[in-house]
């Protein structure tokens, strides 16, 4: 650790000291008792300063790989990235790296500012922060033997990128402030033709949650984009939230654009379980309320659904902190599917139907845990695995990839998870700058490569999807030939308070089969 960092560290843990022990949660807390569809959910505490514990970043050394159980082995597909964060499987097989650093120049005004922009320095550490990042790398695996004989960067200098999609010729980035279209054809080892914005995102100058995952309809016709809040309980004021904590849905002919879904303070990783055609994704939870709350999760997404963010967390328990009090808004609060503990940093989602993994993780989820920094005890740092029966989540998350970290130091962090083209799991470790391939022992692959846009439900399974309890989904067909879009896409002035906006309380236009740009600036009205 660099001098500067030993002494703030010296100081901060004094502070700490001093601070912590009248208000802290016991540091002996069970956290496999928040895994699963029922977390344990202890009083809250709400000390002057939360619990730091950073892990620094020391790398891979040659040779070293994480852990996995029997059955599996892991090996490196992709090493010497930048920060790599997702990853995205074509339907030829090849594999697409997104790697990227949040956006430069967000304001540091307060204390609590500082300390964010420290802890995530050493949270990410410095291995090979010399690199070029904000980029998208083409990974080809030729033979399909499991090892890249192929690299090519497609994309540089991009704003910040995390999510992907592809159909249609077409390949869809969400970046820190857009979802942009590039046009591309598989089998290309570059993309020269000019992109076309579909729609622009919420951006800076503040930016906190700059990720934005991207997710395409079983039908082709629409993607979802995660949008995190720009605070951590509107700290920032209610403006600043406007069209965040949410999951919008975008038309990806016209670029028209609404909030799916909202209340989810920081989604990362979106899904649609091949199973059933639901959509689902992962949410980093909020801070500040001691080391064991609030539990990050999975859950489905349902249309119009509002899951609590800011006013309440885990359905109707009450953040107190948040003013002015909404307990209309605490009332319509659907509670996650899948607690999987506090602080894990959940980022990464795939589901494993389809893959060459072994029976044992046939049917289910796998989930990057990109590991905490604000609690006693370290928490996250690998990739877990959800068992899911007749659609749903159920029992405990089982370790798949582990030994990240070791000793208070950190070798890599996972984030991003997906399939390959062998069926083989891949995980992105941003702080490893590696993509490791855990892969069935016995060296079984699947036949054909599946892409990460091809694990969409059968029209059956979808039309059958039990739309009282499901985020409502179309069945599958054909994608659509057609435009990529506007290239100017602009959202109409807001017409409504702030709070209005975040809450959909006044909304600005009524209900509509068709999408307009107008209605990103609000979160989804309570269906009568």
């Amino acid at each position: 650790m660099k001098p500067s960092r030993i002494l703030f560290a010296s100081a901060l843990s004094l502070s700490l000291g001093t601070a912590l022990p009248a208000f802290s949660q016991s540091s002996d807390f069970d956290v496999n008792s928040q895994i699963g569809p029922d977390p344990v959910l202890p009083e809250p505490s709400h000390p002057l300063i939360p619990d730091l514990k950073v892990a620094e970043v020391i790398g891979w050394k040659d040779g070293e790989t994480p852990k996995v159980p029997e059955g599996l082995k892991v090996t490196v597909y992709a090493k010497d990235l930048s920060s790599p964060r997702t990853v995205h499987t074509l339907p030829n097989g090849d594999v697409l790296v997104v790697q990227s650093k949040a956006p430069a120049g967000e304001p540091t005004s307060r204390p609590k500012d500082f300390i964010r922009g420290w802890i995530m320095s050493i949270a990410h550490g410095d291995i090979g922060a010399e690199k070029e990042t904000n980029i998208i790398t083409l990974l080809r695996d030729t033979n399909r033997d499991g090892t890249v004989d192929e690299r090519h960067d497609l994309l540089t200098k991009l704003d910040s990128p995390f999510g992907l999609a592809w159909v249609d010729n077409t390949l869809y980035v969400a970046s820190a402030s857009a979802v942009i279209a590039y046009p591309y054809e598989l089998g290309q080892n570059e993309i020269t033709a000019p992109p076309k914005v579909l729609t622009p995102l919420p951006g800076g100058p503040i930016n906190h949650h700059w990720t934005k995952d991207l997710a395409l309809s079983p039908d082709g016709k629409m993607l979802y984009v995660s949008v995190g809040s720009n605070s951590n309980i509107v700290e920032n004021g209610l403006e600043a939230e406007k069209g965040r904590a949410a999951i919008w849905q975008v038309d990806r002919q016209t670029g028209a654009a609404r909030v799916f879904a909202s209340g989810l303070r920081n989604p990362n990783g979106l899904a649609f379980n091949p199973d059933t055609g639901v959509l689902y994704t992962v949410v980093n939870e909020r801070d500040e309320l001691g080391p064991n709350l609030v539990p990050d999760y999975m859950t489905s997404v349902k249309e119009d659904g509002f899951y609590g963010w800011p006013w309440s967390y885990y359905g109707n328990h009450v953040d107190v902190r948040v003013h002015p009090p909404r307990p209309d808004m605490v009332e319509r609060a659907i509670a996650p599917d899948y607690a999987l503990s506090s602080h894990v940093a959940a980022l990464g989602l795939t589901f494993s139907a389809n893959s060459a993994m072994p029976s044992a993780f046939a049917s289910g989820a796998f989930i990057g845990e990109h590991g905490s920094w604000n609690r006693d005890h370290f928490n996250g740092y690998k990739v877990v695995y959800v068992p899911f029966e007749n659609g749903k989540p159920v029992g405990k998350a089982q370790d798949v990839v582990t030994g990240f970290i070791e000793n208070d130091q950190a070798r890599g962090r996972p984030v991003g998870v997906g399939i390959d083209g062998t069926g083989a799991l891949l995980v992105a470790d941003d702080s490893g700058n590696t993509v490791w391939r855990v892969a069935n022992a016995d060296g079984t692959v699947i036949p054909q490569p599946i892409g990460t846009d091809q694990t969409a439900a059968t029209a059956q399974q979808a039309a059958t999807t039990d739309k009282t309890d499901r985020a409502p989904v179309a069945a599958v067909s054909p994608p659509a030939n057609g435009t990529t879009g506007s290239t100017e896409p602009a959202l109409a002035a807001p017409t409504a308070p702030a709070e209005e906006r975040l809450t959909g309380q006044a909304p600005v236009s009524g209900k509509s089969d068709t999408l307009q740009p107008s209605q990103t600036d609000i979160a989804p009205a309570a269906r009568p």
